[in-house]
């Protein structure tokens, strides 16, 4: 069915944070401040991570990825959502909502699999650290974030080619803060039980076997330092801490909104901001906090740059 022809709705409105106006730009404020440091904290690891000589090893390669991505996710609907607090009707037309659904689930995709690549770093680098240099080389890694972006343009297109042909006729009320998958679909005129249940397997299952797997394969990696060295377990805990802390908040709001069963919940907005705008931030703060290297490249790198402009 052709979309432009047989669709009446040609807007959606988005519900978002409706209330009062001095709470509006309340929320405007706030959430232009934790954006400006999601794009400033993920810029600054991204530009250390290049620059910076003494992380030019896997990890970092991988994080500096990471970073992009999170920048991405977050750029995909924090503008929108922070310029519709100061508007009344807040708006989004049908198309600027599937491009909005597309590079949401793309990004989201493509961190996933970046997850486990990252994952899959540790463990070598922990189990295997003879070994290290010769297996995560160059080709595996460009290999591992070439996959990622396979992975969720697959993942994406999978969806929005089921989506994009929907009728929607009436009502056009998303009550969330942008276009959801679960959300928009019940907005359409035909019956969706069928394209529920294939968004629910493959978001919401799909997380919550990834998030599975990578705990398992944490548990694995502390039993198996644990059996070799009892001293080394706390090292190993600390190393795997921060990962253990990303994928959580990464996976979790994602397994609650799309594993859960398609009707609306008080939460659904908090879980928005916490997968779109939380996470993204405290990505990079819970990696340079708790990296002392990145910190050192960091002060190295803000040197030569003041050194740089006074000699300018």
């Amino acid at each position: 069915m052709d979309l432009k022809n047989e669709s009446v709705v040609t807007e959606f409105i988005l519900l978002g944070f409706s209330g009062q106006w001095e709470l509006c730009i309340f929320f405007f404020l706030a959430f232009s401040l934790v954006y400006s440091a999601v794009v400033l904290g993920n810029s600054l690891i991204m530009v250390t991570v290049t620059f910076s000589s003494t992380l030019h090893s896997p990890m970092y390669f991988l994080l500096g990825n990471l970073s992009f991505l999170d920048m991405c996710l977050s750029t995909v609907t924090t503008p929108k959502m922070i310029t519709d607090l100061l508007t009344e009707h807040k708006t989004i037309s049908i198309w600027g909502c599937m491009a909005q659904m597309f590079f949401m689930h793309f990004f989201g995709g493509a961190e996933m699999t970046l997850l486990i690549a990252m994952a899959f770093d540790r463990y070598v680098a922990i189990c295997k650290p003879l070994h290290y240099r010769t297996i995560m080389n160059h080709r595996l890694l460009s290999g591992f974030v070439i996959l990622s972006w396979i992975v969720g343009f697959a993942h994406t297109m999978s969806q929005m080619v089921l989506m994009i042909n929907l009728p929607f006729c009436g009502p056009n009320v998303v009550d969330n803060i942008f276009c959801d998958l679960h959300l928009v679909i019940k907005l359409a005129c035909i019956e969706t039980y069928t394209l529920e249940l294939f968004v629910i397997a493959n978001s919401g299952l799909l997380s919550l076997i990834c998030f599975v797997l990578l705990l398992i394969s944490y548990m694995i990696i502390l039993v198996t330092v644990r059996q070799r060295s009892s001293g080394g377990l706390s090292k190993a805990l600390s190393t795997l801490s921060a990962h253990i802390i990303v994928v959580t908040l990464f996976f979790g709001p994602c397994i609650f909104i799309y594993a859960w069963p398609f009707n609306s919940f008080a939460g659904n907005n908090i879980l928005s901001i916490f997968f779109t705008v939380i996470t993204p931030l405290l990505n990079p703060i819970i990696y340079t906090l708790r990296n002392q290297k990145m910190q050192g490249a960091m002060r190295k790198l803000w040197f030569l740059l003041i050194n740089s402009t006074q000699n300018f």
